[in-house]
């Protein structure tokens, strides 16, 4: 059929009236644009699930400094000698080259809430019509006195993987023999609640093997962690004697160090240590701050689709939300990132929003095939992500089951990351 002038507009009329609010918003501009800033768990789940998801009819970039990530999650195991470095880097190759994602190498330096742009480092912005913020976390300054991030080279946190994590395994394999390894725990909330647990497994571990009468002590400003009576039976039975756990209420909160002295203070008594692994209280990454949608420390969103509270244009995902019951997790990001891509997807094309469902498992080594595990499902409410029903490993559990945890936590690992990566 041959338009018209007045049956064009007609026509572009009742189409534009069948579309969304926001699709008409974004249809300004051709594609809508979708920018995720942080490459992690979340971030990389989240972009190339919209862009798989809307075969191509929607413009997705994702911004990431780094051109091998490697995941925090399993890190650990590189300490304790269970993995290499290179089985933990994955690259963004697929994600550009499969799923059509424009991958942009860079520093998010920016966000300009009412242009709905974000700025770069090197240059230039990006606009958005939905902008997804996964930026993990940052250190709240001043969190261990005597510690920052200058001192992070003597006195490691190894809490963002990479060259941090291969530092703070020198340091260990370098101490003299019948040495001290002190670790300072940090408080609730911060990423991964068993990650220092695992690690001082991990390490007690290559200390029993190089190093058999060197001592571990944790400072640690909680009076209960996560997965204590299995850690704490694991400890018991694999590296008796080496482990001391200093809790809040013996002045484990209560800690001071010196860098350039090595020593780490617990209530007012110096100890000379050989490696300090300071791990601070954490906040959600700088990016979020900057747009301005956290309450100080964490970014508070809306359970349903992990929009912010702030604005409902912008997501956040993973360690910098704040959501609710779940923990900070690898496993918790990926599964907040395709609740978020649903909605996302639905919200610029009209497509089919499905009901928030959440999941979390959280593995963690004790030594040679001795793995444990805790998690939960989750549902969103009014108020936040709730726990429905959890599981955690049984203390005194035979060997065979602690090795099949382990194995079963090896297959998640392949899992996760082709999951975020392709």
């Amino acid at each position: 059929m041959k338009l018209n002038r007045r049956k064009f507009l007609g026509t572009a009329t009742a189409t534009a009236a069948s579309l969304s609010a926001s699709m008409v918003m974004a249809t300004g501009h051709g594609k809508p644009k979708v920018v995720v800033i942080g490459g992690g768990a979340g971030g990389a789940t989240a972009a190339r699930y919209i862009a798989k998801d809307s075969k191509g009819a929607i413009d997705v970039t994702l911004i990431e400094p780094t051109r091998t990530y490697y995941t925090c999650f399993f890190s650990n195991l590189y300490i304790g000698g269970f993995r290499d470095m290179a089985s933990l880097g994955h690259s963004y190759g697929t994600l550009a080259a499969e799923y059509g994602i424009n991958v942009v190498h860079d520093w998010a330096v920016g966000v300009d809430r009412d242009a709905k742009t974000v700025s770069l480092a090197g240059g230039g912005s990006m606009p958005y019509d939905k902008l997804i913020l996964s930026p993990g976390i940052d250190f709240v300054d001043g969190a261990v006195p005597g510690w920052d991030l200058s001192s992070q080279n003597k006195m490691p946190h190894a809490y963002k993987a990479g060259s941090q994590t291969e530092l703070l395994r020198a340091q260990v394999l370098a101490m003299p023999q019948g040495g001290t390894y002190a670790m300072v725990a940090p408080p609730n909330p911060f990423r991964c609640p068993p990650g220092p647990y695992e690690r001082v497994s991990m390490v007690a571990h290559l200390l029993k093997e190089t190093n058999p009468t060197a001592k571990i002590i944790i400072a640690d400003p909680k009076a209960k962690f996560s997965k204590q009576a299995l850690f704490q039976e694991g400890w018991a039975d694999h590296y008796d004697g080496m482990i001391d756990w200093v809790g809040e209420d013996f002045g484990g909160g209560n800690v001071v160090v010196d860098p350039h002295a090595m020593t780490l203070s617990i209530d007012g008594e110096v100890t000379n240590v050989d490696v300090c692994n300071v791990i601070p209280a954490m906040k959600a990454g700088r990016i979020a701050e900057i747009a301005g949608v956290t309450d100080g420390n964490w970014a508070p969103v809306n359970a349903a689709d992990m929009s912010s509270k702030a604005d409902g244009d912008i997501y956040v995902l993973g360690d910098a939300s704040s959501q609710g019951d779940m923990p900070k997790s690898g496993f918790s990001a990926n599964s907040q990132a395709k609740v978020c891509a649903n909605a996302v997807r639905g919200a610029l094309t009209g497509s089919k929003v499905f009901p928030a469902k959440f999941s979390n498992t959280c593995w963690s080594l004790i030594d040679t095939n001795d793995g444990v595990k805790v998690g939960a499902t989750y549902e969103a409410t009014a108020e936040k992500i709730a726990k429905v029903d959890g599981f955690i490993s049984k203390t005194g559990e035979e060997a065979a089951v602690r090795e099949a945890t382990y194995t079963e936590s090896v297959g998640w690992y392949a899992g996760i990351t082709a999951d975020m990566f392709g």
